[in-house]
């Protein structure tokens, strides 16, 4: 398999991943019991460096951060496809960065989220890892 084509699909698994996150994150379904708790998170307000603020707004803020931070990958990778090889073969620190980093996110998914989130982990740390092994052969 081509390495621009396998930064081409984790681009895309990238994009899937911010948008179903975008969409979940602030799902909550009433089966969890969790509904006092989701309304104390938004209604109790305190002061944080002079702003007043939600619990709900930091899980908020801090789920659209991620959000941001995974289009931001998806640009990088697609980015990474469109390099010729003799580019990629000098950028092997970035590429490996860019796996570790993914690596993280998918045992962070597995250890702390559920099953979908860890299966786009996968999938992207897969073609991310073949792609950083594979532009290491353009020397």
């Amino acid at each position: 398999m081509k390495v621009s084509l396998l930064y081409r699909i984790a681009s895309v698994l990238l994009l899937l991943f911010a948008a179903g996150h975008t969409i979940g994150f602030r799902q909550v379904d009433p089966t969890w019991g969790v509904d006092s708790l989701v309304d104390s998170m938004k209604s109790m307000h305190f002061n944080v460096n002079g702003s007043d603020r939600t619990y709900w707004e930091f899980f908020v803020g801090f789920g659209l951060l991620v959000t941001a931070w995974m289009v931001f990958a998806a640009i990088v990778a697609w980015q990474l496809g469109s390099l010729p090889a003799e580019t990629l073969a000098q950028m092997r620190m970035l590429a490996w960065g860019f796996v570790i980093c993914v690596g993280i996110v998918t045992w962070l998914s597995w250890r702390y989220f559920f099953l979908v989130p860890v299966i786009f982990s996968i999938a992207i740390l897969s073609c991310l890892a073949v792609a950083a092994w594979l532009s290491g052969d353009s020397h």
